[in-house]
């Protein structure tokens, strides 16, 4: 089976002078892309080294995607790293994937070639990259594993993931199936290449014989500028980021289609930016690392159903299992299982890789919801995240939504604080001006009694991992001197 840079050879010949990359101040055609691929894969064969591993330490760009196309179609694995990282978080990383080869850039180089003896600067990098053909056999390489990604949930402590290319390839069909993503496509990619949902937003795109449009790095004015100047079809976002656009209150007409991900797109929010975009496609699917795509929310079922995730994606199968392994009802809150060919081969485990597939390949990473009778999937909460408040079972997500309906919340997280009658109290951690009073009142509206929170704490920040997750742990360790009683 070939892999995720099968059909650059095709695309090539078809259409070889149309754009493949491009950047506010450079492009390159399918043609050049395809030599620049070879010429890269055909260097990392050179190396003959027995850990096929490169890390890439590098801002946005096209040698960041031209290193990862290359390593895999030359049946290595490519690792992503963030410049934002610390040196320790770095080092982490680092000990856990262990580059045989690790690409950075000359200014990074000099504060971090310390860590480890295997980097090399991009410009050196090249010049070799360079002096190798530009045509290549065919590999097949499609079971092998390519991409190896960190997840870090709420404790920050990095959990190395591994994917294999069939995994994507797999996963390119729901970009045609589920979201109407064609080659005619022009796709935006604002967001850093170190997260999977904007790198895969370009490598997808590039496997179809589309164009992605790459910023280096996230800004509002520059986007809502390329979406009006550009023939941008397709924008890559997470909730963070349309929370930004909708801070810069500028209508746009131009239909475009927006696929969001990351977090749980809430309505008030989509009500928002389609008053701003009034020909606005869009699109909410639910996943994770480990799963790729779950479920898929269009326009149309957002209407439908609101507070849903959507309905599972091509060729995904969902189970919802109860504490014994019975499958719910539905409308029961349970575990979600999934099952489907995009699921990742592991965890990185020292020299080994641990798979979580259960012995009929149902994967879980955990996630509580339950399915109503149409079918759709509904999100309650994180299992690890879930508070236990005098024996009853609260999920923040739950409460975390109602909060940021307020115009006045910039952004909210709840966890449980420790109780001796209790078990755990529900506490609010809130960023923004809204007051106590008026939060309970709308919490009131809203929830359930027991949901809603008994103790309050406002902050100017709030604590995150480096994948931008709220660092819950961390976050209790912060309120403890702060929080307020009700």
């Amino acid at each position: 089976m070939a892999g995720i840079t099968e059909t650059y050879a095709v695309n090539k010949v078809h259409f070889p002078n149309k754009i493949a990359i491009q950047t506010p101040t450079e492009q390159i055609n399918y043609q050049t892309w395809y030599e620049l691929v070879c010429k890269t894969a055909n260097w990392l064969d050179s190396l003959h080294v027995t850990r096929k591993t490169i890390g890439i330490l590098l801002p946005n760009g096209i040698p960041f995607l031209q290193l990862f196309a290359g390593a895999s179609m030359a049946g290595w694995i490519a690792v992503p790293f963030d410049p934002k990282w610390t040196e320790g978080e770095l080092q982490k990383r680092l000990s856990l994937s262990r580059p045989s080869v690790f690409v950075t850039v000359n200014e990074v180089f000099q504060q971090v070639s310390h860590i480890d003896s295997s980097m090399i600067i991009w410009d050196n990098c090249l010049a070799k990259i360079n002096q190798f053909p530009v045509e290549r056999a065919q590999l097949f390489v499609g079971n092998l594993p390519f991409y190896m990604g960190f997840t870090s949930g709420t404790t920050g402590e990095p959990k190395g993931f591994i994917r294999s290319q069939a995994s994507w390839t797999a996963s390119f069909d729901c970009n045609q199936v589920d979201f109407q993503i064609s080659n005619q496509d022009i796709a935006l990619i604002p967001g850093s290449l170190i997260y999977s949902h904007f790198l895969y937003g370009a490598i997808s795109t590039l496997y179809l014989g589309g164009t992605v449009f790459l910023l280096e790095k996230f800004s509002p004015l520059q986007t809502l500028d390329i979406i009006e100047t550009q023939p941008i079809t397709v924008v890559y976002l997470v909730p963070t980021m349309i929370a930004a656009l909708l801070a810069e209150n500028h209508i746009t007409d131009k239909p475009v289609k927006f696929l969001s991900s990351g977090a749980k797109w809430e309505e008030h929010s989509k009500k928002q930016i389609r008053k701003l975009f009034p020909n606005l496609s869009m699109y909410e699917f639910y996943g994770a690392s480990e799963l790729s795509f779950v479920t898929v929310s269009s326009d149309h079922d957002s209407y439908q159903k609101p507070g849903s995730v959507g309905k599972p994606c091509h060729n995904v199968e969902i189970q919802i299992r109860l504490a014994d392994s019975v499958l719910a009802k539905p409308n029961e809150t349970g575990k979600i299982y999934v099952k489907s060919d995009m699921v990742f081969i592991g965890y990185l485990t020292d020299e080994s890789i641990q798979s979580i597939e259960d012995e009929n390949g149902w994967v879980t990473v955990h996630d509580m919801g339950y399915i109503d009778d149409d079918g759709f999937l509904y999100i309650k909460g994180r299992e690890k995240n879930m508070i236990l408040y005098g024996g009853i079972n609260v999920f923040p997500e739950e409460i975390e939504k109602v909060l940021s309906t307020h115009p006045d919340v910039e952004e909210a997280a709840v966890i449980g604080l420790y109780d001796s009658y209790w078990g755990q109290i529900v506490t609010a951690v809130v960023k923004g001006t809204a007051s106590r009073l008026d939060l309970k009142r709308v919490c009131r509206q809203n929830l359930a009694s027991y949901k809603v929170p008994r103790k309050w704490v406002f902050v100017e920040e709030l604590p995150y991992t480096s994948s931008g997750k709220i660092a819950r742990a961390k976050l209790k360790e912060l309120i403890e001197s702060k929080v307020e009683s009700h």
